[in-house]
């Protein structure tokens, strides 16, 4: 039996990069995946795709930031699918700049989706868990939440609120079956990463450990297995996937 087998697993974010890689990997485990972005063109594209591998998703038009949204998306889900089982909280944006130059709206722009949206969607999937007394959400963090970054104020501020928000969930949510907690992966190889400058990459390269950038599949397996039976006991953790970044 696949790990994920029977689960209905909703990930955010889920057309590029570690949100594609583990729309892919729940497939591959059994779930039954839907799959959340804002992006309507660009999620059909990725169905399409997932289709030809022998993968079918659905897809559904979400803007995380937007309560009404995720609401009426989070009840089709469950008319669709009959609940979830599985979150993964995964929507996130940048918008770099200094202090200095960081307008109000450069701020919120960021808290809107990357931390209001892990809110949104946790507050209307979660009560499908807790009627069945199972759940597994993961919320994605990243290792700048933990050590802090240069002219990125806002994403780290998200970033480290999501694990205070994770601890809190883990801790109000966990003795009812629902294990809470969050990934903070490191360098990861994406799209956006690819397109670097060599030298910038060498130089991502030279600070972790074991001498390569993460892959979004990296990132996936983790997630999958946060998301199985095996990790019924980790609750509220923060875990580093970052190749030894934050030894």
């Amino acid at each position: 039996m696949k790990r994920l087998e029977g689960k209905v697993a909703v990930v955010t974010g889920g057309t590029s990069g570690i949100g594609k890689a583990t729309a892919l990997r729940f497939a591959q485990e059994g779930a039954k995946v839907v799959v959340w972005a804002r992006n309507a063109q660009k999620g059909e594209a990725f169905i399409q795709e997932a289709k030809q591998q022998g993968f079918e998703l659905c897809f559904m038009p979400v803007d995380v930031s937007n309560f009404a949204d995720v609401e009426a998306a989070a009840n089709k889900v469950k008319e669709l699918m009959g609940g979830c089982d599985i979150l993964i909280n995964n929507a996130g944006i940048t918008n770099d700049t200094t202090l200095k130059k960081m307008t109000p709206e450069i701020w919120q722009s960021v808290i809107d989706i990357n931390l209001t949206g892990t809110f949104n969607c946790t507050k209307c999937l979660s009560p499908f868990m807790l009627e069945k007394g199972w759940g597994r959400i993961v919320n994605v963090s990243s290792v700048v939440g933990l050590y802090g970054n240069f002219g990125q104020t806002n994403y780290v501020a998200t970033k480290a609120g999501i694990i205070g928000m994770t601890k809190t969930l883990g801790r109000e949510l966990g003795r009812k079956g629902v294990t809470v907690n969050a990934v903070a992966p490191g360098f990861i190889a994406t799209d956006m990463v690819a397109k670097m400058p060599k030298e910038v990459l060498d130089g991502m390269i030279a600070k972790v450990p074991v001498g390569r950038l993460g892959t979004p599949e990296d990132i996936a397996a983790m997630f999958a297995f946060l998301a199985s039976e095996e990790a019924a006991y980790v609750n509220g953790a923060t875990l580093s996937v970052d190749g030894g970044m934050t030894v």
